[in-house]
């Protein structure tokens, strides 16, 4: 599978994730895995300061994804493949259905913005 393959592949996983999260049969050690990632992408505090040139992008880039693969294999598989169903409701035609699902990554981006202009106009 090429990288660009699982890129797409997690990127569509990540509505199963959420939905995995919730429920009561998903063990403690995926939860404090995905809590992790999101605590390290929202997080200022990086292992690299994003103000060093590519590098300081390159443990998000690398980090973020390993964090929620490591989620994904953390659920059982049935509750994530019944998780997986349930999300295909979640994103029509590449938007998501309901604004609550979508409001996380809009922060994200957000943030990152913030940052960026932050490191570019503030120093």
């Amino acid at each position: 599978m090429s990288l660009k393959e699982r890129a797409h592949k997690l990127r569509r996983d990540i509505p199963a994730v959420y939905l995995a999260l919730k429920k009561q049969e998903t063990p403690l050690l995926a939860k404090i895995c995905a809590a992790m990632a999101i605590v390290y992408a929202l997080s200022p505090i990086d292992l690299i300061p994003d103000f060093i040139p590519v590098l300081g992008y390159l443990d998000d880039v690398l980090l973020l994804p390993l964090l929620v693969t490591l989620t994904i294999k953390l659920i059982p598989d049935e509750i994530f493949k019944q998780c997986r169903i349930e999300s295909e409701g979640i994103w029509q035609d590449q938007k998501p259905q309901r604004l609550i699902y979508a409001l996380p990554i809009f922060i994200f981006w957000v943030v990152v913005i913030f940052m960026i202009v932050k490191t570019i106009y503030i120093r």
